[in-house]
């Protein structure tokens, strides 16, 4: 479970009894050495701590009501060089001894007292009502915004600054007032104005086609057709006895 929630996954999500956090750290803890994947308590329980994030601990009280007693952000202490070079300035040997001490405390206090991670409740279960206690850390913060959607980063933002004062950096993706979008200016229309044909009649139908001549093929003119009650006839061809026109 904590390898698959390591590499090649959007979220993890599974159940336990441990009836606090600290608890459920070392189960899973002992459970990784159990398994033979980790020797040293120290690191099984340094990936333990990456993979949980949140805990939502359920509980059933003895009227056998089921809700949700508590949720637990657990934030991982990243360890820094806390080393000093100050006994170099020192001009006499009890102040580079003094320096010393104080290195070598650091480095025993690390190897025995290291401290992995902090845990904190988030929301709580408060005479029959919930109450949230502490913000949410940064890191956590900036992972939930980034699998939200637009309408859902807009209201988390709200609901951080109104409970807790916080103001995250504005994402892009999304625009807090969403009625710019009706303001923006409409794209003019690419098609040409309809044109106006002019009511064509029957007279004036007739008309045309009398005036209107085809060429033929041979270079020679057709014969002008007239349209007499929508039947179109041709004059007889000229075989010397009638006048051409």
């Amino acid at each position: 479970m904590i390898q698959s929630a390591q590499v090649a996954s959007k979220f993890t999500l599974f159940t336990h009894h441990a009836k606090t956090f600290p608890n459920l750290v070392t189960a899973l803890r002992n459970s990784m050495l159990r398994a033979g994947v980790f020797k040293d308590e120290k690191t099984a329980e340094e990936q333990v701590v990456q993979v949980l994030n949140f805990d939502i601990h359920l509980i059933k009280d003895f009227r056998g009501r089921r809700y949700i007693e508590r949720i637990t952000e657990c934030i991982p202490v990243e360890e820094k060089n806390e080393y000093t070079f100050d006994h170099r300035n020192e001009k006499t040997l009890e102040g580079k001894f003094d320096k010393f001490f104080d290195n070598a405390t650091i480095f025993f206090t690390k190897e025995t007292n290291r401290e992995l991670y902090k845990h904190r409740n988030v929301l709580e279960f408060v005479d029959d009502s919930y109450v949230l206690t502490n913000p949410i850390s940064d890191e956590n913060i900036k992972g939930m915004r980034e699998n939200m959607s637009d309408r859902d980063v807009v209201e988390f933002d709200k609901f951080l600054e109104r409970v807790w004062g916080i103001k995250p950096p504005k994402m892009i993706g999304y625009d807090d007032n969403e009625e710019t979008e009706s303001e923006e200016p409409q794209e003019e229309s690419s098609e040409q104005p309809v044109r106006k044909v002019p009511k064509i009649t029957s007279n004036s139908a007739s008309q045309v086609a009398k005036k209107r001549v085809l060429p033929n093929p041979n270079g020679q003119r057709r014969a002008q057709a007239t349209q007499n009650n929508g039947v179109i006839r041709r004059p007889q061809k000229n075989n010397g006895n009638s006048k051409p026109e």
